[in-house]
């Protein structure tokens, strides 16, 4: 008697990932919430060293939210776009402040502003392509936890600390590698989002593959 062989129906998502109220969405919003308090610390008060510990802690507890998604099984399609929505305008509105308060170098952060809007056309872009979602490189996660450190330790620099030579080594120290491996990354993400151009085409051609194709934040 021959053998019947069926297809097996694409991977539907899960239950899970439809969530919208987890626990790292929440310490997302709850980083993004603190935007205003930075703002206010840095022009309200004029308080350059708060404002930094501020920002500093934002950009420390970036992993926080992914960790527990993943360790706790709370991965969500809103967290996947939830947190990168959020670590750029922590970025634009960061990097605008100090530019204001004069506490960075231009250059620095035109390089870092200017790679932010290249990759968030470039988002915009490729979902209007219809192309699928691009895995974050280790390289770009590298990047943005050096930068995340070099910003508030530029504006800690320019404060009333006591370490705040010390300070702009470190600024320094982290720029020069958070730069380099951000535009590493951004080199990196030319052929991947011309493969996620074509594998969404295909998608949309032929149906989604029987494997999942979740990917990361």
């Amino acid at each position: 008697m021959p053998s019947v062989t069926t297809e097996s129906e694409p991977d539907a998502p899960s239950e899970a990932e439809d969530r919208v109220l987890t626990l790292p969405n929440l310490i997302t919003l709850v980083r993004l919430s603190c935007l205003p308090v930075f703002l206010w610390l840095l022009f309200g008060q004029e308080d350059r060293v708060w404002a930094a510990s501020l920002l500093g802690a934002l950009g420390a507890t970036d992993w926080v939210d992914g960790f527990i998604a993943r360790r706790w099984d709370q991965v969500s399609t809103v967290g996947k776009v939830f947190d990168p929505v959020a670590d750029r305008l922590l970025f634009f509105v960061g990097g605008v402040a100090i530019i204001i308060d004069g506490s960075i170098p231009l250059w620095v952060a035109g390089l870092v502003l200017g790679r932010e809007v290249v990759v968030t056309l470039a988002t915009l872009g490729l979902a209007a392509a219809g192309a699928r979602r691009i895995d974050v490189t280790w390289c770009g996660k590298a990047g943005t936890f050096f930068l995340m450190w070099a910003f508030p330790m530029f504006l800690a620099s320019n404060g009333e600390l006591f370490w705040r030579d010390q300070a702009l080594w470190i600024a320094w120290a982290t720029t020069v590698p958070g730069l380099v491996l951000a535009y590493i990354a951004l080199a990196l993400y030319v052929p991947l989002g011309l493969r996620a151009v074509r594998e969404g085409r295909a998608e949309r051609i032929t149906g989604p593959p029987d494997q999942g194709t979740a990917t990361a934040r």
